[in-house]
């Protein structure tokens, strides 16, 4: 057989097709998040139509603000399905499918609800698969904009550990630069008050992750524990395995870990009002700007964080303020909440958490310094990692999800009685934070991932500490502050619960 695709009868079937879409989409293109990055505009470029053949009736539907992550705008829905397939097939959620038929078609949740009533993890998935503005991060850059112009607020940044080794490449620095130091310098110049690093609270949640995990090991009792860094994981776990939410480390995130220290000892160390400070979170993941309205994560009305943006709109941020990020000289975090390990460096990479907390976990248990830290049974982009590691005479069976649908298939597993370990780290994303639907688009370039990774690891040898434990100001924290990993004011300001939810969920 011979198939041909450019004969003039393909390319006047391809251009009508487009002809057609564009007939039924809007043309708020200047004004459009996906501006620049939308595969309808580059392909209508690329065939020359430079205007529109068939004028009628278009689309019109209710903009879904309903949610703090996501923005679903289904007047630009150009039922390509490929959000659909992330969210069943690859994160086998579910949400979303197609609804409707003929002009009426479009994807969307059953009935077309509102993502916020739906069982929607936020993973942000369907926005990294979406080709058009369909599908968009909730947008809080002008929150940011306005908070840094109150002179009467304290006004602090913390960045992940994944935001490093990716915002480089909207500035065209190559897939897997470390641009710590730039990043760094960039927020100063946007006019941030204290310029933070997510990685120190990393290593506070190690300390209480860990600590969590030796007395259940200890006591052989609701095992396996199960990491808690990534909301949109938790939100899956509390629809779909409400029965086993005894299992979930009840720690934290490290952006909520922040936040509360933000708001407490560094509040009083800088004799400033809680409610005066203003934490800013620079994630790569859609799902923490819905963690961070949490209400459990609100105590006495006020938030731990305030705002999350995307390494997206940071990188929108920079180029709106005429900062050339690849032109920067590298800066220091500041201090005492900018001092990290590289433990905390690896929590962006896939396996990162739980390499973290063997580190720890294999020096308490033993009371020997551990020589190599390097777990590399936990790393690599597999969706799912097994492993049997021996901590001081226990051979500690854990494994490494990324991706609901294999978070799934462990569960499942468990719930059958066919698996058993002492720990696993769940990410929502394939391949991790590195890949959260936060990141700048990579198009299904995985090898980007890989250089993303491999970055993260580097930068991790690159510490002359790697041990959460060892952090100084992690133990100074502790000293001066929260008395020990698990003490009563820890539990109060680094802990939290969870709440098995139905079909329509609730904050």
């Amino acid at each position: 057989m011979v198939v041909k695709t450019n004969t003039l009868r393909a390319i006047n079937a391809r251009r009508s097709i487009l002809d057609l879409i564009l007939s039924d989409h809007p043309k708020d293109c200047l004004t459009c998040e996906k501006n620049g990055d939308c595969e309808l505009q580059r392909l209508a470029s690329e065939m020359d139509l430079h205007h529109v053949l068939y004028e009628g009736k278009m689309s019109e539907y209710k903009l879904d603000l309903s949610c703090d992550a996501i923005v679903r705008d289904l007047d630009k829905c150009i039922m390509c399905r490929r959000c659909e397939t992330a969210c069943t097939d690859v994160q086998s959620v579910g949400v979303l499918s197609g609804v409707g038929r003929g002009f009426e078609a479009v994807v969307g949740p059953a009935d077309l609800m509102p993502l916020e009533d739906s069982i929607c993890v936020f993973c942000g998935q369907c926005v990294i698969a979406c080709p058009v503005g369909a599908l968009t991060e909730q947008n809080c850059r002008y929150k940011v904009w306005r908070a840094l112009n109150k002179k009467d607020k304290h006004i602090v940044v913390q960045t992940a550990p994944a935001v490093r080794v990716a915002i480089g490449e909207s500035f065209g620095m190559k897939p897997g630069t470390i641009a710590t130091g730039q990043l760094v310098a960039g927020l100063k110049m946007l006019g941030f008050d204290k310029v933070f690093d997510t990685d120190f609270a990393a290593d506070l949640t190690i300390m209480e992750e860990t600590t969590e995990l030796i007395d259940r090991i200890t006591r052989n009792e609701n095992l396996p524990i199960l990491t808690s860094c990534c909301p949109g994981w938790v939100k899956f776990m509390e629809h779909q395995f409400p029965e086993l939410l005894y299992m979930p480390s009840t720690a934290k995130s490290p952006q909520q870990m922040f936040g509360a220290i933000a708001k407490s000892y560094y509040a009083e160390k800088m004799d400033l009002k809680p409610e005066d400070i203003i934490v800013v979170s620079v994630m790569p993941c859609l799902s923490k700007k819905y963690e961070a309205s949490r209400e459990k994560f609100a105590p006495d009305g006020i938030r731990d964080v305030d705002n999350v943006i995307s390494t997206r709109e940071l990188a929108s941020m920079f180029k709106e303020a005429g900062i050339q990020l690849d032109k920067l000289e590298p800066q220091e975090y500041d201090n005492p909440l900018g001092e990290s390990t590289g433990a905390g460096v690896i929590f962006g990479a896939s396996g990162g958490v739980l390499e973290a907390a063997l580190r720890t976990a294999a020096e308490w248990l033993s009371k020997e310094e551990l020589k190599d830290v390097n777990f590399t049974a936990v790393r690599g982009p597999e969706g799912i990692k097994e492993a049997t590691v021996p901590v001081a005479g226990i051979d500690v069976k854990v494994a490494v999800c990324s991706g609901l649908s294999n978070a799934r298939w462990v569960l499942e597993r468990i719930q059958r009685g066919e698996a058993h370990y002492h720990a696993i780290e769940i990410m929502a994303c394939p391949g991790g934070c590195l890949n959260g639907g936060g990141q700048p688009y990579i198009h299904g370039d995985s090898s980007i991932l890989e250089k993303r990774a491999a970055a993260i690891y580097k930068a991790d040898e690159a510490l002359a500490i790697r041990k959460s434990h060892e952090n100084p100001h992690i133990k100074k924290l502790y000293a001066e502050f929260l008395e020990k990993p698990g003490s009563r004011i820890a539990h109060k300001l680094l802990h939290t619960n969870y709440t098995a939810r139905g079909h329509l969920c609730d904050k």
